[in-house]
């Protein structure tokens, strides 16, 4: 698998709470001009970074970030604030609290409400896989398939790990095919990139593979 390929399927993502407008500017030069499939930004840059790109870049953001415990009406607010000004993709963190109590039914609510939010732009719901049991992430591909959301991403990048390519697998595994997986979190070389989509991930969420594929001109 060539770099190219590798990056077509990367959100290049800067999601630091000391993330500046200079910075947010560069990592859509930078997703632009490798081919990333988007940027994946704070809320509050998606206007002004939609702006930027004119066009050129799909803006990814993130919803509920990153503890998830948020009301569903919080995050409804958030996501249709985010398509208002411009975001082409949206990330919710689930309420992982609701998983440990087993509240499956809102949970679903949960990822329904979102996903009509989001007016018909791609949902990923970031399940936080490093604080589940595997039996917990099986319930929730059940849950997001019947919800169904577009995809599932395994982590924020901010808890106790991130992506682990069992957990990749163990959801791949689990979903049916028209939903698809994200693996994010700790992916630091393209050989790991290369890993992860080879065990049936779509999309990848890293800062790093940019720099690597620089390193390689």
């Amino acid at each position: 698998m060539d770099t190219a390929t590798i990056l077509s399927h990367v959100d290049h993502t800067l999601l630091k709470p000391e993330a500046t407008w200079d910075q947010i500017k560069t990592l859509c030069d930078e997703a632009m001009e490798f081919g990333c499939a988007t940027v994946c930004i704070p809320p509050a840059y998606v206007k002004d970074a939609v702006e930027y790109v004119q066009g050129n870049l799909k803006i990814c953001t993130v919803i509920g970030f990153p503890n998830g415990y948020n009301t569903l009406a919080a995050k409804i607010f958030e996501t249709k604030d985010a398509v208002e000004n411009g975001a082409s993709e949206i990330d919710m963190v689930i309420n992982i609290g609701q998983v440990k109590d087993r509240k499956w039914k809102q949970l679903q609510e949960e990822m329904e409400g979102v996903k009509a939010a989001c007016l018909g732009r791609p949902l990923k719901v970031i399940i936080e896989t490093c604080l589940l049991t595997d039996m917990e992430k099986m319930k929730l591909c059940q849950i997001a398939a019947k919800a169904e959301v577009d995809y599932v991403k395994t982590s924020t990048g901010f808890s106790a790990a991130g992506a682990t390519r069992e957990d990749v697998a163990l959801l791949r595994e689990n979903l049916p095919q028209n939903i698809k997986v994200k693996a994010s979190g700790g992916i630091r070389t393209l050989a790991d990139g290369q890993a992860y989509l080879e065990l049936g991930a779509d999309r990848l969420g890293a800062s790093a593979l940019v720099g690597e594929a620089r390193k390689q001109e």
